[in-house]
């Protein structure tokens, strides 16, 4: 009884926590999600699920999801390939690899806001990489973040190399919890460089990437703060996104129960493709313990 009581009074203030920031404000959601409400009141009016009936035929969230989902599918495979070739190259000792450590994590301690300030002034009609093109002979380099065919592409490319310093760090901890031995093994049997790669590191890093695959999702689906702050969504939302397109819905149209149920959407698209990424990786080709 007393080792019962140590492990209630143990787990009870994390668990009080919990409840306070995760549990009840999921609740207060799905309520809000459920009512025509402006947030400036107490007075809303429940309309049962008629948000959700509007986010069906509401063609800006389909067109906000679809960009989520190419950011994900395009710059997810760029983001895990770069970083597994980043992280074995920094394996071996030398130079290389501690040019490469000293910098590969440099995004990740640059506060977000000043990343996304940073390469607007790189990606503005008069900046860095236009300069760099017209030196090149390149007359009339288009205006990355204006221009509705560029804008997606470019905001994807900023978070990716945000971001891509994480994962990296992840990919390094991969191979370097795999024994020098297998590696050794490799060489005797006459597999080196890109063979050795391919048959040996890749397929050991199989629960590095299940888990890199679902921080992708989860980062990709909520990515916000790049997008509002170097094009606001736009131009004429070419680069909108599900969470940009809630916080017009809730802070410039008022309409916070809409903005819900935007949200609760987002919450279930992050869920099924969770779980299929969890489904797939399942099975280790490997044979490796779980």
């Amino acid at each position: 009884m007393g080792r019962r009581l140590f492990v209630t009074l143990f787990l009870l203030p994390a668990s009080l926590l919990y409840s306070v920031f995760v549990i009840v404000p999921f609740v207060q959601a799905v309520q809000f999600s459920g009512y025509r409400w402006r947030g400036l009141s107490m007075k809303k009016k429940f309309v049962g699920f008629e948000n959700y009936d509007k986010l069906l035929h509401d063609s800006v969230f389909w067109q906000s999801l679809c960009h989520n989902l190419l950011i994900l599918t395009v710059c997810g495979a760029l983001i895990v390939f770069s970083s597994v070739a980043v992280a074995h190259a920094m394996r071996p000792g030398g130079t290389v690899a501690k040019v490469l450590k000293s910098v590969y994590l440099f995004p990740q301690v640059v506060s977000l806001v000043a990343v996304a300030v940073l390469w607007q002034f790189v990606l503005n009609p008069q900046g860095l990489l236009n300069s760099l093109l017209k030196g090149a002979g390149i007359a009339n380099p288009p205006s990355w973040l204006g221009d509705s065919r560029f804008a997606l592409a470019a905001v994807a490319l900023v978070f990716a190399w945000y971001v891509m310093g994480f994962y990296t760090m992840l990919f390094a901890a991969g191979i370097q919890s795999v024994p020098a031995e297998t590696f050794e093994a490799a060489e005797l049997d006459g597999s080196a460089g890109l063979n050795r790669f391919w048959r040996v590191t890749w397929p050991l890093l199989w629960p590095i990437k299940r888990v890199a695959v679902v921080y992708l999702v989860v980062n990709v689906t909520n990515i916000f703060a790049l997008v509002a702050l170097m094009t606001r969504g736009g131009p004429d939302r070419a680069s909108e996104v599900m969470l940009t397109y809630l916080y017009e819905q809730a802070f410039t149209n008022s309409q916070f129960g809409y903005a819900t149920a935007i949200g609760m959407a987002n919450l279930v698209v992050i869920m099924l493709m969770a779980l299929g990424i969890m489904m797939y990786f399942r099975k280790d080709p490997t044979g490796a313990a779980r």
